[in-house]
Order: structure tokens, then sequence, then C-alpha cells
């Protein structure tokens, strides 16, 4: 991902899909934490304080109404991980009856 002062695209120019996951997918720190097929807390822990310190560094470069629309992105980002995440956990579910 470019860090650069040119803008790294949010969506493909050709299909329109988007383009976050693949970025996040190449994150070395997603990387390293995969390789073992499973995620641990201090992981978990790591990933947050990584989240949080950039949160700290772009809220003071946005203007009021940048802040308010990235603040509803983020919010909505983070629902969509949730119901993502229990979308999975049910499909995970056995679909069989107790017969007790």
């Amino acid at each position: 991902m470019s860090t650069s002062a040119s803008k790294t695209p949010w969506f493909d120019a050709a299909s329109d899909s988007e383009l976050l996951t693949e970025y996040a997918r190449k994150l070395d720190s997603f990387l390293d934490v995969v390789a073992d097929g499973r995620v641990d807390a201090r992981e978990l822990e790591a990933q947050e304080k990584r989240v949080v310190t950039l949160m700290r560094e772009v809220e003071p470069l946005l203007s009021p109404e940048a802040h308010a629309k990235v603040t509803a992105l983020l919010c909505e980002v983070t629902a969509y991980d949730l119901m993502s995440t229990l979308h999975m956990a049910g499909k995970s579910r056995p679909r069989v009856t107790f017969q007790g």
C-alpha cells in the first residue's frame, strides 16, 4: 500500500470492487498473524494498538466535515466486521436438532 502523497485507490476502476481487503491481506502484520492459521489474544491486541495509533494520527488532520464522514465510515466498517463475524459463526454452527 502506498504511503506517498498520491492516493491509494479504494476501488478498482474497471470493476468498481473495493480494494481495501486486498491491501489488508498483503500487510506484513496480517501475513505474520495468519501464517499459523490462528489469531491469538496477543496478536489481536497488537492489531488494535496499530488501529488506535493510526486513528490518533489521522483524527487531528481532518476538517470537521471530513471527521464526520470518516467517523461514519469507521462505524459502518466496524458494524460490517461484527455482522460478518456473527454470520460466519452462525454458518459454522451444526444444523442438527438435539434429540435427547
